[in-house]
């Protein structure tokens, strides 16, 4: 026990070490930062409420299609409804907003207390829905980009890069058939190969990749993989549409009121590369950060209304789950910290 006690400390500390260090920078390079805190105001109070609804709608149908998927993957182990799962969807992304990814396994922790099954169950049903998400976004990137209008900055580049996300849709697709066949053998082939570098690592993949298994064996017929692809798509959809709506709200920005479908799905693709290490409370500025450059870098808005779009959708894509979570959690008798707490235990 001693022996770990200065790894949580240094854990404890580190967001703190970081805003130290990167307010540090700033103040260093102070003079060479050019930035009007009153414009970025002045953007956000011409952002249109209509369009920030429309955002939050498109968002919150995907909660609903998540439980209906869930529904699917699940039918063939216990039957249950959509509405005994969307609780858990609500809870388990408020505390996604408020704490990080590491959070998101709070979701198939509050399934199986619900439906009284096995939490292994459930982490194997959570395990296949992210190589959902996965492949649906990955579909979306490459039509989109594939065929992206020449006249959108960097074409050549976007277009590569959508013929790059398809080739890893098919990857995605070969490996997971390679799983359901022979998953015990490339488990223990994960085990033999990382166990040099760390046998507890080693362990833990092997683990994952059994319980990506058993969530491919729940899978029994095409029509059930082709029911969980397309809720899958229709979700991805939804966020798409949350980006294009948010951008679009800010109708006295010509860059944003006019942004395309093709340079949403780049900066939801941006978007998901910067949160998937997110520091809690930090993580939210880091993010509105990451979102900000992509849209100053790529499409030429200015920085302060791109930062101010950034700040809207952080505000929509993660706290505006929270009201429907804490409701949730009221019902259903659950707190957030024993939610955010236990599947780590």
């Amino acid at each position: 026990m001693p022996a770990s006690q200065p790894t949580s400390s240094s854990r404890r500390f580190l967001p703190a070490v970081v805003l130290l260090a990167v307010a540090a920078l700033l103040w260093i390079f102070r003079s060479r930062i050019h930035f009007d805190f009153h414009a970025v105001l002045q953007q956000l109070r011409t952002v249109s409420l209509g369009f920030v609804l429309a955002a939050i709608a498109s968002l919150y149908s995907g909660y609903i299609f998540r439980a209906l998927r869930w529904r699917i993957l699940l039918d063939p182990i216990r039957p249950a409804t959509t509405l005994e799962l969307l609780p858990a969807q609500f809870i388990g992304f408020a505390m996604v907003g408020l704490i990080g990814r590491v959070a998101d396994l709070s979701r198939p922790y509050l399934i199986a207390r619900r439906l009284s099954t096995p939490v292994a169950t459930q982490l194997a049903i959570y395990s296949i829905e992210r190589a959902f998400d996965l492949a649906a976004a990955a579909i979306l990137f490459s039509i989109t980009l594939a065929f992206a209008p020449a006249s959108m900055p960097h074409h050549e580049a976007f277009a590569r890069a959508g013929i790059l996300s398809l080739a890893a849709t098919l990857g995605l697709a070969a490996f997971a058939v390679s799983v359901r066949i022979t998953g015990d053998r490339i488990a223990s082939l994960a085990t033999k190969l990382l166990h040099p570098l760390s046998p507890r690592f080693g362990e833990t993949v092997a683990a994952r990749l059994l319980d990506f298994r058993h969530g491919l064996q729940a899978i029994t017929t095409l029509r059930e993989l082709l029911y969980a692809l397309a809720c899958s798509l229709v979700i991805w959809v939804g966020i798409a549409a949350t980006y294009l709506f948010s951008a679009r709200a800010f109708i006295a920005s010509p860059e944003l009121a006019t942004f395309s479908i093709a340079a949403t799905m780049l900066l939801l693709a941006t978007s998901m590369g910067g949160s998937l290490v997110q520091l809690p409370v930090l993580g939210w500025f880091t993010q509105i950060a990451v979102l900000a450059a992509a849209l100053h870098g790529f499409f030429s808005v200015p920085l302060e209304a791109a930062t101010a779009c950034g700040t809207v959708l952080q505000f929509i894509t993660n706290f505006s789950v929270v009201p429907a979570g804490l409701i949730a959690a009221q019902i259903q008798g659950v707190s957030l910290k024993e939610a955010a707490t236990t599947p780590s235990t």
